[in-house]
């Protein structure tokens, strides 16, 4: 591990906010099914918080 720090990148901010709107039309069109958005939803809060 090199101690560096990566930028965040604004297609983070875009997958999170495209997943995010995923996950509550499923939870109301479809809730049964709304898990399918959740990967994607949480992969991609946790690279805007820098986790990974």
């Amino acid at each position: 591990m090199d101690g560096q720090v990566k930028e965040t990148s604004s297609s983070d901010y875009i997958m999170f906010v495209v997943s995010l709107i995923a996950f509550i039309g499923l939870l109301i069109f479809a809730n049964e099914w709304f898990w399918l958005a959740m990967p994607t939803l949480l992969t991609s809060l946790v690279k805007i918080f820098k986790v990974i």
